[in-house]
């Protein structure tokens, strides 16, 4: 059963058509990238996904329920980590867990137990100004999984990161999914970054947007961006996109 899917989604902002019909679908502990150049309404789109943006036609379901103009159902990180500068790791990171009601002492000790997990032991205690860019982003990814929500939008979180940090957090996010297992949709504006991650990608083109291909990545994973395979995706992606 999908995950989560997108159903002839049309946005509207005074009388100009951002989007256009827009159907897409997440199955269970996959990763699908959402690829397309600036203005094409990639943002638009997670927007509706999330409930934070309502359509003039179309829908949003999660499990089969009806989601359209709900938020809270799906888990969003943004591009910025958004970390809140005066609290340690661990009361960011365990914050939608209080946030929903839960104690702050047994908050941070369910998040405590997945900093391992994150790669963010000996943390605990450190503020968000002590991390590196990577790590912020590690803490931000944990605090996105402890929402709670088994699907969750990531608008490019490693867009911000030099070169060589955001290939060593490729290969950790990676990594961490096959541990976690969370249904992903991931925007980027990167060839490369949507092919080294996903297992499926939706090509966003056009003004207004619109699905104009969807390509599944049959390459074994970790990918290597020099090998024949990648960069055969690489050429067909690009005859693909429309500006």
């Amino acid at each position: 059963m999908d995950k989560l899917v997108a159903e002839g989604i049309t946005v509207e902002f005074d009388g100009e058509r951002i989007i256009e019909n827009v159907s897409l679908t997440l199955k269970n502990g996959e990763i699908v990238s959402l690829l397309g150049v600036s203005g094409s309404g990639k943002t638009t789109l997670f927007n509706v996904l999330s409930g934070l943006c309502s359509p003039v036609e179309g829908r949003v379901l999660l499990d089969g329920e009806d989601i359209t103009r709900k938020p809270g159902k799906v888990s969003y990180m943004l591009q910025k980590d958004l970390l809140l500068r005066h609290y340690t790791v661990i009361d960011n990171v365990s914050l939608p867990l209080v946030i929903k009601g839960m104690s702050k002492k047994q908050a941070r000790e369910k998040a405590a137990a997945l900093l391992p997990v994150f790669g963010l032991e000996g943390t605990e205690k450190k503020y968000p100004h002590e991390l590196s860019g990577g790590m912020r982003q590690r803490c931000a990814l944990l605090r996105t999984y402890l929402t709670g929500s088994e699907a969750a939008l990531l608008d490019e979180p490693f867009s911000a990161l030099d070169t060589l940090t955001k290939s060593a957090v490729h290969g950790w996010y990676l990594d961490i999914m096959k541990e976690i297992r969370l249904s992903t949709v991931f925007v980027t504006h990167d060839i490369d970054e949507a092919i080294l991650l996903s297992d499926r990608i939706y090509i966003l083109s056009g003004k207004p947007g619109r699905i104009t291909d969807e390509i599944s990545v049959d390459l074994p994973k970790p990918r290597d961006t020099l090998s024949d395979g990648f960069i055969e995706y690489k050429k067909l992606i690009k005859s693909k996109i429309i500006l």
